[in-house]
């Protein structure tokens, strides 16, 4: 019997992140979704307006022994500017913040390590949000495996694309 972990983060539009990350060895489960903030349930439409409180992320459910959780949060760390408060590209607002919500000291710790060594790649600070996990809110199904139900779609083409290339450059011994 497999033990999973969970990890729950997010950098800027949701559909970026788990298109990245579904690519990789060891992933069970992913899930985009909202998490971070005040509201119960909230819909797309809602969170979109910034005033819910919550981020969009993914939550992944992998396999620590294919991949640990360090591989993983250092190539969300390195798949996305987690330099720039509330907003990757074009997206901007609280909702597109750099959030990791770890979901125990062991995590948060990693985290941290992750936080020290890619620093040093990027020219500003590292402003990725690090909290506890609280909560976890599924986004409607026409959120979810976006990328590999759209890849003709225009924002897939310009922005999804390039990190997926990026991915398998850096990464190719991680990937499935």
């Amino acid at each position: 019997m497999v033990n999973l972990s969970v990890a729950t983060f997010g950098g800027g539009c949701f559909w970026c992140i788990e298109a990245v990350i579904q690519r990789l060895k060891g992933i069970a489960t992913l899930k985009s979704g909202f998490s971070g903030g005040f509201i119960k349930n909230p819909p797309y439409r809602e969170v979109c307006t910034g005033r819910t409180g919550h981020a969009e992320v993914i939550q992944v459910s992998f396999n620590p022994d294919i991949i640990s959780y360090h591989d993983l949060i250092l190539i969300f760390m390195t798949s996305h500017d987690p330099t720039t408060l509330n907003r990757q590209g074009a997206d901007s607002g609280t909702q597109y913040r750099s959030i990791i919500l770890y979901h125990d000291e062991t995590q948060k710790e990693i985290a941290e390590e992750v936080f020290k060594e890619v620093t040093p790649l990027y020219e500003d600070a590292v402003v990725t949000e690090l909290k506890p996990f609280e909560v976890f809110y599924n986004a409607e199904d026409d959120h979810q495996n976006y990328y590999n139900n759209n890849q003709d779609a225009r924002y897939c083409q310009i922005v999804i694309d390039p990190k997926i290339q990026k991915l398998k450059k850096r990464y190719a011994d991680k990937l499935a």
